[in-house]
């Protein structure tokens, strides 16, 4: 959506008349990016679409919020990211460490959802053992293919230290699979 058109549906969006309808676009407009990066956090199907639902219920409770210093797309994100880190911290306390480091793959492996093999669920398991920071920069980059200028105006943070949480990151996952052979 180039930046014409998301002004026009920002003035819909606070426009009382227009705000529901302008939503709805918002919804078909983003869903299915925010959705793959809620589902590489939350790994399942079934739990990336509960926490979609908490992401477009937050944002629209919140439009008055927006304050447009940023893009829309950056503001539903980082609900959509802190949604996601939110599930999965409740997610963690509710089982032993133990079980969320060996139940990853296995999570993964039984969602009828996923279309990937033991080497993408392994992949998984090990970006789920990084550090938060460097599973962001790795799924976006990674993933998405996504340029370091723009994860750095989405992330608010330089370029240069994306490119060393990445390279840390694609270290980190290197061993993980050394460890595995």
């Amino acid at each position: 959506m180039n930046k014409d058109d998301e002004q026009l549906l920002m003035q819909q969006l606070l426009n009382p008349a227009t705000q529901r309808k302008a939503f709805e676009r918002v919804v078909r407009e983003y869903s299915e990016q925010l959705y793959w990066q809620v589902r590489r956090i939350v790994l399942t199907h079934e739990d990336a679409n509960d926490v979609m639902q908490n992401v477009y219920i937050k944002a629209w409770t919140h439009l008055d919020s927006f304050h447009q210093d940023s893009r829309l797309y950056t503001w539903l994100y980082r609900i959509a990211v802190n949604e996601s880190l939110d599930f999965m911290r409740r997610q963690k306390n509710a089982l032993s460490t133990d079980d969320v480091d060996t139940g990853i793959a296995n999570t993964l492996m039984a969602d009828r959802y996923f279309d990937g093999d033991e080497t993408e669920a392994q992949l998984q398991e090990a970006i789920a053992q990084l550090p938060e920071v460097q599973r962001r920069v790795f799924t976006l980059r990674y993933f998405d293919d996504m340029k370091y200028s723009d994860m750095s105006q989405l992330l608010e943070t330089s370029e240069g230290s994306l490119k060393a949480s990445y390279h840390i990151a694609v270290k980190k996952i290197t061993e993980f699979f050394k460890r595995r052979d």
